[in-house]
């Protein structure tokens, strides 16, 4: 393997420390789970979170939900 291939994810849910525009890898998997809707989060999908509450989102809209913000 060179410097610039990534090893494979860990099957499984990862465990992950969110920080201000970057994230921190406990433990390595393929998936975290949305805080609001509980659905899988491919992390090369993974967007959004929150560093306060250290929870991971899988839209925009679960963010507002996640604030108590309802969209019409």
């Amino acid at each position: 393997m060179n410097r610039f291939e990534r090893p494979p994810l860990m099957p499984g849910e990862a465990i992950v420390e969110y920080l201000d525009g970057d994230l921190k890898i406990v433990r390595p998997g393929h998936f975290v789970r949305c805080a609001v809707t509980g659905a899988s989060i491919p992390m090369e999908e993974l967007r959004y979170w929150s560093v306060e509450k250290q929870e991971a989102y899988a839209t925009r809209e679960a963010v507002l939900a996640s604030i108590g913000i309802k969209k019409d």
